[in-house]
């Protein structure tokens, strides 16, 4: 089975947000333009978030440069990157949908493009798939806890430690009717869903995959996981399985919720003027453990990119020279504040302290493996049954299990 990290760099990755967190910014200023003008016409296909925005928009002034930026984009990068040639030469990743490229063998090794380019390229940065350099991260993300300060003081809470104390005070700000819901969760029906159960399951203790490449979600720990879920419910938008990240962050600047646990490259949208109408006012912290003394209950994940291996070697040394423009230090400086940048260049600032705290409190990297993605997709599928009604606990993970041991036979990792 080829797996999302080897050894060497899971154990890495833990110390992420930690390495980054102690870097120092030496220089500041606008964003310069590129180092080199480039007259071959280069497309790249990634998720719509700002952080990816803001690298992109760098990569463009170097000119003949084209970013399509879709929240889709897992969904349409395999057999984009399968065309011959392929449809795009740089595929911006998340974790998990570097596992489909690499199993299909559609992007390439980079190690000799770093050795060529990289020299300011961090040693986390790269991404080591049996011993070959098959990734470039650009910057690392979790779901930690956003609150509205300004209401907690009001109410007189504290940051909450748990999911537990959580709950508490979700009644609470209820009860209080100073926002029209207390909480945001991205709970689309989906891949949304899904990593929502994953980062609660983590917290109560779960393995998805036994050995054998077994399934075991179907346990005392998933059915505590669906309910502390459920539970959550009842104080977001009743439309939840329909909210998303930009929905919620929506939400945040609009001034409808006070506490979600959201994606930390969503946090600087928060004190933007332009669009937020709670500048100052939210604060960024470790996501809750599921139990006492426990955990974050989040995942921790990078994003970057790889390069298309059905595109010719030209191509792809210019794709390659491209995308290191957009991540260059003067990019990463002028947009501070919109990631967890993996960078020399990159100063953490407030809106870095929830993702930065749930990597120090050990929360769990996500297991980018062939098996996980079969396991992810199952929850995907399987979850809005019980969140509909139509399926007890019991029943859906049952059928999680179910649905993931059928894909995982066919993909020949089960007997």
């Amino acid at each position: 089975m080829r797996q999302g990290f080897n050894r060497e760099t899971m154990g890495m990755f833990k110390t992420l947000m930690l390495a980054t967190a102690l870097t120092v910014a030496v220089a500041s200023g606008a964003q310069a333009a590129c180092a080199f003008r480039n007259e071959t016409p280069i497309r790249m296909l990634a998720a719509s978030f700002p952080a990816w925005k803001a690298a992109t928009d760098a990569m463009a002034e170097c000119g003949n440069f084209q970013a399509e930026l879709d929240l889709q984009f897992r969904d349409k990068q395999p057999a984009a990157m399968a065309a011959q040639p392929a449809r795009y030469h740089i595929a911006g990743l998340a974790v998990n949908s570097l596992v489909p490229l690499l199993d299909q063998g559609t992007v390439r090794p980079l190690d000799d493009l770093v050795a060529k380019y990289g020299k300011d390229l961090l040693p986390n940065q790269l991404i080591r798939i049996d011993g070959k350099v098959m990734a470039i991260a650009i910057l690392v993300n979790a779901q930690h806890l956003m609150y509205r300060e300004d209401i907690y003081k009001q109410l007189g809470l504290s940051e909450p430690k748990t999911y537990d104390e959580l709950l508490t005070q979700l009644e609470t700000i209820k009860k209080s009717g100073l926002v029209q819901y207390p909480l945001g969760g991205t709970y689309r029906a989906g891949w949304d869903l899904a990593t929502e159960f994953v980062n609660l399951y983590f917290g109560y203790g779960g393995a998805f995959i036994g050995a054998g490449n077994v399934p075991t979600v179907n346990n005392t720990s998933g059915q505590r996981t669906l309910e502390m879920m459920k539970k959550l419910t009842a104080y977001m938008d009743p439309e939840y399985l329909a909210s998303d990240a930009p929905y919620v962050a929506k939400q945040f600047q609009q001034g409808k919720i006070a506490v979600s646990n959201l994606w930390a490259t969503r946090a600087g949208a928060m004190d933007d003027p332009k669009e937020s109408t709670v500048v100052g006012k939210v604060v960024m912290a470790a996501a809750p453990a599921a139990v006492p003394g426990g955990k974050p209950a989040t995942t921790i994940w990078w994003d970057g990119f790889a390069i298309a291996k059905n595109i010719p070697d030209a191509e792809a040394d210019t794709a390659f020279r491209v995308a290191l423009e957009g991540i260059d230090g003067e990019m990463v400086r002028a947009n501070n504040d919109l990631a967890v940048w993996l960078s020399k260049d990159y100063k953490p600032g407030r809106a870095a302290r929830g993702a930065a705290e749930s990597a120090q409190g050990g929360a769990t990297p996500y297991p980018a493996t062939t098996a996980m993605g079969l396991m992810q997709t199952a929850l995907a599928q399987n979850l809005p049954g019980f969140f509909t009604g139509a399926q007890t606990a019991e029943q859906t993970l049952a059928r999680i299990e179910a649905a993931y041991t059928t894909a995982a036979r066919e993909r020949g990792l089960l007997r």
